[in-house]
């Protein structure tokens, strides 16, 4: 597509990314050619009377046909922003996606003014360790684990605790949710998969297609993580500590009927960008 890209201008640039792109139907034909541009120039200022030097034309010219073939745009560049902050990504890891930044919002709002407080943090499926991560960079004293059952998603996290000054703050093992874990902590943040099995196959193809499936499965009615999580977290917990859990769309009832059997209080909701309640808090009753 920009072979010739030294000729082609970023404005000319984008022009052909979102023709190619609305063409085959994508949503975000425009946001797609922006991300691809500002990573390819290593900008966020783009200059439309800039020209593509050959070797970003051809870098641009990948990334279009990665996209086009049904490849996530963040997949393709290899990172995304959470918190104010990057996150490398891995197949072992889903994308950190706005709307969970909810749940570090909720921690910290119920965190109030312990702040300073030398705070443990445990991160249940940590994934790209972006909960674990956004928050330490908030909480200058605590220290946080990151459990996760993929070895892989554990050796990207690292990766991106040292990536985000936090190394020596955050720690990542494999792990089966909170098995074999002892101790007890001030915060407990989780982002499970929430989806019901059967309904994997009806999501979109950039996720059903490239996000981890175990990232995604929630069991038969999408709440196999909570009923694990209602039977060991109290026990997981200091008294005046909580936990947050993301969930899905209607299991709001459903999650807090499991956490409150369990012997956990329930302490309230916030909701996501697009109003949906999305994060769930709790403590000890």
């Amino acid at each position: 597509m920009f072979e010739s890209g030294a000729a082609l201008t970023v404005r000319q640039a984008r022009r052909l990314l979102v023709s190619a792109f609305a063409a085959a139907g994508l949503e975000n034909a425009g946001l797609d050619a922006r991300i691809m541009l500002e990573t390819v120039l290593a900008t966020r200022g783009l200059d439309p009377d800039a020209r593509l030097a050959p070797e970003q034309g051809m870098l641009l010219s990948r990334y279009a046909q990665r996209r086009l073939a049904g490849e996530p745009t963040w997949r393709i560049i290899g990172e995304r922003e959470f918190w104010g902050l990057t996150f490398q990504l891995s197949p072992a890891t889903l994308e950190p996606r706005p709307d969970s930044e909810t749940i570090v919002e909720a921690a910290l709002r119920q965190i109030g003014a312990r702040r300073s407080e030398a705070l443990s943090i445990l991160d249940l499926g940590t994934g790209t360790g972006c909960l674990l991560i956004a928050l330490l960079s908030e909480l200058p004293r605590a220290r946080g684990l990151g459990i996760d059952v993929s070895d892989e998603a554990c050796l990207t996290a690292a990766g991106n605790a040292a990536r985000n000054g936090a190394a020596d703050r955050a720690r990542f093992q494999q792990g089966d949710w909170s098995k074999g874990l002892a101790g007890a902590f001030d915060v407990i943040v989780s982002n499970p998969p929430y989806i019901p099995s059967a309904e994997i196959d009806t999501l979109a193809p950039e996720v059903k297609n490239h996000d981890p499936r175990l990232a995604l499965d929630g069991g038969e009615d999408g709440l196999a993580p909570y009923r694990h999580f209602a039977r060991t977290l109290p026990a997981l917990l200091k008294p005046e500590g909580f936990v947050v859990f993301e969930i899905g769309a209607g299991q709001k009832d459903d999650v807090v009927a499991l956490m409150c059997a369990g012997g956990l209080e329930f302490k309230g909701s916030r909701n996501d960008l697009g109003g949906h309640e999305r994060a769930l808090i709790f403590a000890p009753a």
